[in-house]
């Protein structure tokens, strides 16, 4: 009874989140659905666009007298005045039997049209286009509440992630004055966000325009959906946890006040003082512009809780175990593969959040030292983000006409080779001897096809899958279906698992029942006793989904705002217009660039580099290809970059802080590399990285 207590109580925290994801791929795949149906119309019935609708009989005559047409508006006719020089001429009558002609002929073949069609609807035609048309009715309603839908899925996650203490700081919340500087921090930030969308509402409301009820509906979620965590905060500052450690230091307490707290507080603070405090709601709903985006970014953690609970990524680990690789060169592996999920991710974060703790345990399970296996972590989703299909590469082209999305993938399989080979290098020249090496005997093969084999049925699952919405959706895996086709396919490979772990379950207990009646009583049973099941899978998931998703799309809406401050401010004009030679401009450039991904996510930073800084480095001369490589290294070094460091802040986050804290001590006495390696180690690799991906293409004339 306990069990089924605490599952409705995640339940109904869930189950919001769960719906509104479920719905956008719902959506999404509507308009597929809606495309596949309109083609299967038009190849049963000829020209079925227009019987979509019912036909509307033409107005005309098709039995129309012409002789008498044509005497009536003759008589019709006004009486010329032979001496008013600027009259016009007398009718024509052979002229108007020609014209009336005409017309009757046309208005004959539009009454045949009308006659044809209307013998086209047949029972069959009506029952198609009310689903043909209910499918695209849902489209239409999806679109239009896609906005809605962010800023539900925002103020609930954030909410969630509020309320469990969660969100992304720079140190964890240990202290009862971290807790107490925490909740403080944060009230203020929600005093300030809920101050800024009151105002827009005001601005929005007074200016004269008629106000649509969609954006009606999103001013009063955003300022009730604000108001709402002021009282938490406070609440929060008064009850704190019981394990909190008593004391604590004002000063150091600041670093556990979550990174949208003090963007929230600075951006809004600087709005307010120079007369615009609308301009932290306006940049956030400049968030809600770019909807399906931050939707898909979602849908990609959602993908990635699932995908932690599933036995395929154990069994894809497996595959290595027979080669007793070194730990460095099982990190090499582990981040090189890496880079294809990440690609289909569309952003470091995103998948550190979604698979880094996978990596990081199966690191551990190999012997990894803790630095290095935090290290790989952190840097597993920095070398696919130039690959296809990668999201981002998308904006880039999408934002930029100077580019294509072939050219900036062309040139990512370079740097993403790139990166490989540096981070194998510094990997293998900072090795310990451990005294593991690589077993290459026919032992160690025929293992590895043992290894093999379980992964057979989920290759055949996922290319059913994949076979099944390319045949009857024309639907494939790319940047855009994803997001869509993704969760769909780890929910069957899920229910797969389920099944086959009931049928070893009785073929170990050898019971003779039947096995649908067995395997729904062995499913209640899991619900009541609290073992894995279905259901319990897909509430864990999503539960755990929410507060990633809480706590990344509020950092990204603050960094939509922080953006703004930098274009209020001008502060890109301070660049200068021209540079003295090209090396100095890349070199100022790429010196902006990593500060930019230092403190903005990716999307909201590839949005101000388009507005701000990439025309200035085309006038320079930086060919724009090469440019947005760059930028795309740039950003990534800045996500491992202290002080902020947010890939290795998500990676924390992931791992567990009792394992920070043990890397920490687990390397007490070694030198200095030792015992930052989990820093220094992705720090090197990609600055190296984007010193040759900045200057090499000059020193040979690409640009």
């Amino acid at each position: 009874m306990l069990n089924q207590r605490n599952a409705a109580v995640e339940w109904s925290t869930a189950l919001p989140a769960f719906l509104i994801l479920v719905f956008v791929i719902l959506l999404n795949t509507s308009h597929t659905v809606h495309g596949q149906l309109l083609q299967l119309g038009e190849s049963i019935w000829d020209g079925y666009f227009q019987l979509r609708q019912d036909p509307v009989a033409p107005e005309c005559d098709p039995n129309m007298d012409i002789e008498a047409e044509v005497q009536a508006r003759l008589a019709a006719a006004p009486v010329v005045d032979e001496f008013d020089l600027f009259a016009a001429p007398p009718p024509d009558p052979e002229a108007m039997r020609k014209s009336l002609m005409a017309s009757k002929a046309s208005c004959a073949a539009k009454h045949a049209a009308y006659a044809a069609n209307v013998e086209q609807i047949t029972t069959g035609v009506e029952i198609f286009r009310i689903l043909e048309l209910g499918v695209a009715d849902i489209g239409e309603i999806g679109l239009s509440a896609e906005r809605i839908l962010l800023a539900v899925l925002v103020l609930i996650c954030g909410g969630m992630a509020l309320f469990r203490r969660h969100h992304i700081a720079l140190r964890p919340m240990e202290t009862v004055m971290d807790y107490k500087v925490a909740a403080l921090g944060q009230m203020f930030a929600f005093a300030v966000l809920f101050y800024s969308v009151y105002s827009f509402k005001n601005i929005a409301f007074s200016a004269g325009v008629e106000v649509k009820t969609e954006h009606a509906v999103l001013h009063w979620m955003w300022i009730i959906g604000f108001a709402a965590p002021v009282f938490i905060s406070i609440y929060q500052f008064f009850v704190i946890p019981e394990d909190a450690k008593p004391g604590g230091s004002f000063l150091k307490a600041q670093l556990a006040v979550p990174l949208y707290a003090s963007m929230a507080v600075g951006t809004g603070t600087y709005f307010i003082i120079t007369g615009h405090p609308a301009g932290v709601a306006i940049h956030l709903n400049q968030m809600m512009e770019m909807s399906q985006l931050f939707l898909n970014v979602g849908l990609y953690v959602w993908i990635g809780m699932l995908l932690k609970r599933t036995e395929m990524t154990q069994k894809v680990f497996n595959i290595f175990r027979p080669f007793n690789l070194a730990p460095e060169v099982f990190a090499i592996v582990l981040v090189a593969l890496a880079a294809l999920p990440t690609a289909y991710t569309g952003g470091s974060g995103i998948f550190i959040i979604a698979v880094g703790g996978l990596i990081y345990l199966e690191l551990r399970r190999a012997g990894t030292r803790r630095q290095l296996a935090l290290a790989a972590t952190a840097m597993s989703g920095s070398l696919g983000v130039v690959l296809r299909p990668c999201l981002l590469v998308v904006i880039v082209a999408a934002l930029n006409n100077e580019v294509t999305t072939d050219q900036l993938f062309g040139w990512g399989v370079k740097v993403f080779f790139l990166t490989t080979l540096l981070f194998s290098v510094y990997a293998l020249v900072t090795r310990k001897s451990t005294g593991n090496t690589a077993t290459l005997n026919g032992q160690a093969w025929g293992e590895f096809v043992q290894a093999l084999k379980p992964l057979i049925p989920y290759v055949i699952i996922i290319s059913v899958v994949l076979a099944l919405y390319g045949i009857f959706l024309d639907a494939y895996l790319d940047e855009f279906s994803a997001p869509i086709i993704l969760p769909v396919l780890l929910l069957v490979i899920l229910a797969y698992e389920r099944i086959a772990q009931e049928k070893a379950v009785l073929k170990r207990e050898n019971l003779n029942v039947d096995y649908v009646e067995k395997r729904l009583s062995s499913s209640y049973d899991d619900l009541k006793h609290g073992r894995d099941s279905m259901e319990k899978t897909l509430r864990e998931s999503t539960s755990e989904a929410i507060v990633h998703i809480g706590a990344l799309l509020m950092l990204m809406g603050m960094s939509m705002s922080l953006g703004g401050v930098v274009e209020r401010a001008e502060l890109m004009s301070h660049i200068p217009a021209e540079f003295s030679s090209i090396w100095m401009a890349m070199l100022v450039l790429v010196s902006i660039l990593v500060v930019i991904g230092m403190i903005m996510d990716p999307y909201g930073a590839v949005v101000l580099v388009s507005v701000s800084i990439a025309g200035i480095a085309y006038q320079a001369g930086i060919d724009p290809v090469h440019f947005w490589m760059v930028t795309l290294v740039a950003f990534e070094l800045g996500y491992l970059s202290p002080p902020v460091a947010l890939n290795h802040l998500l990676t924390r986050q992931v791992v567990g802080e009792e394992e920070v804290r043990l890397s920490k001590e687990e390397v007490v006495g070694e030198n200095f590399w030792y015992r930052n390696e989990k820093i220094l180690l992705p720090l090197v690799t990609m600055a190296t990285a984007l010193l040759m991906v900045a200057f090499i293409p000059l020193a040979v004339g690409y640009s």
